[in-house]
């Protein structure tokens, strides 16, 4: 029960590491950092690579149960654990919906032996409708940690601030997806330059900047937590930061697309580049950026949305969504990293330490007696992203055919290899 790590560079920025060390595991926990460190058991010669806590994705749309086409818990999870994601947050808009304590279990129950660790959003209201609150307490006792009405916003306020105001008591973190939709009205892109040249209807920032200021504005009058989801636009990242600087409880969330991505490649006329916020302009992939070195974003996270390869043919017609668990680290490697606009000790912080904090989870550190997730990857190697090497049941995403730079050569999960390149 015994795993040795030898000559890896640990990355744990919760522990104040950022050096070459040995790491001994044992019956699945952290057990011992340092050096000259020996062990009977399985060694592992990393040299040359980094050793990080395995990253937390708290956006995650597994499509189960229900859509179990595109993704289900298993394939899943053997798509974050080729990302290096030892835990995720699965998102509630599945069929059924996940507003009942049946529904939490059954995620929970298929999750034993997955690869990765899964952690329950529930909806905040009954079938994302905004019609009937969904009983709290229920979904809490059955496992949930998080409430959400992800893929769409909450619409009524009250129900809303009713969560927002019982979620602290139970444990819980409400992350919201904000989006007015009537401002949304149906787009299909980010209404500017991009939309009006395809003549596709657009969709446009205003509509997520008033669902912030709306949850920000909960967050202040209430005095509690509010965790922002997908944050896609320059005027979010002002109220959050804005925010913040008063005092208010709100963290926030940005994803790998939008570090990297504009609407000019929507030119293509390729559905995989269309989601929900849809990819934005130069000016704010450049504050989102900024937002996350100066602390105003906590966290990256994915928002994998897996579709089926027939859904995704019509441009106008197909569903919103783009996978990304697997190209995540490399992502963000590449357009943060490697550009010298973070070190990797602090996009592993955006990656693990800080959504474990928001979700109250026990991840994002190699701590002794810290459950054993580690990553170990080759910050400076460069692949090209082909789809038909993912390990999930869909190939929709934007990076296809990318070269970037950063691989994730091994997964481990609780002490067990669950993933080698």
């Amino acid at each position: 029960m015994e795993m040795l790590i030898k000559n890896a560079v640990v990355v744990s920025p919760a522990d104040n590491l950022n050096k070459k060390a040995d790491i001994l595991i044992k019956d699945g926990v952290i057990a011992k950092i340092g050096s000259d460190i020996t062990s009977d058991g399985e060694v592992i010669d990393a040299d040359g690579l980094c050793a990080v806590p395995g990253f937390v994705d708290m956006h995650v749309h597994l499509r189960d149960p229900g859509q179990t086409h595109k993704e289900d818990i298993i394939t899943g999870c053997k798509a974050a654990a080729a990302g290096g994601v030892t835990s995720l947050l699965a998102m509630p808009n599945t069929n059924p919906t996940t507003d009942s304590p049946e529904v939490v279990r059954y995620i929970l129950d298929k999750a034993k032996g997955a690869d990765s660790r899964v952690y329950v959003a529930a909806s905040v209201t009954k079938g994302l409708k905004s019609e009937e609150p969904t009983d709290i307490e229920a979904v809490k006792n059955a496992g949930a940690i998080a409430l959400t009405d992800d893929g769409r916003p909450v619409e009524n306020t009250k129900y809303l601030s009713d969560a927002i105001k019982k979620a602290p008591r139970l444990g819980m973190t409400v992350v919201a997806h904000c989006e007015d939709l009537f401002l949304a009205d149906g787009g299909k892109i980010n209404e500017g330059e991009v939309s009006e040249k395809l003549g596709v209807k657009g969709i446009p920032a205003g509509a997520e900047d008033c669902g912030t200021a709306r949850e920000i504005a909960l967050a202040a009058a209430l005095n509690e937590p509010v965790h922002i989801c997908h944050v896609s636009t320059k005027t979010s990242v002002a109220l959050i930061r804005d925010a913040k600087r008063r005092g208010v409880k709100v963290t926030a969330e940005t994803a790998p697309h939008y570090v990297s991505l504009t609407d000019r490649e929507l030119l293509r006329g390729d559905a995989d580049y269309r989601m929900n916020p849809p990819l934005r302009t130069q000016a704010d992939v450049d504050e989102i950026i900024n937002g996350l070195c100066d602390g105003t974003l906590d966290a990256i996270a994915t928002d994998h949305a897996p579709h089926t390869p027939e859904e995704k043919a019509d441009f106008v017609k197909a569903p919103n969504g783009s996978i990304g668990m697997e190209t995540s680290f490399a992502v963000c490697n590449t357009y943060l990293v490697k550009t010298g606009k973070m070190t990797l000790s602090q996009l592993v912080e955006k990656m693990s330490v800080n959504p474990a904090r928001i979700l109250k989870i026990n991840a994002g550190t190699l701590s002794v007696g810290a459950n054993a997730d580690v990553v170990l990857i080759n910050p400076d190697e460069e692949w090209t992203v082909d789809v038909n090497k993912l390990h999930g049941k869909s190939k929709n995403t934007p990076f296809k055919g990318r070269t970037l730079t950063g691989k994730v050569k091994k997964t481990i999960l609780g002490g067990k290899v669950v993933f080698e390149d």
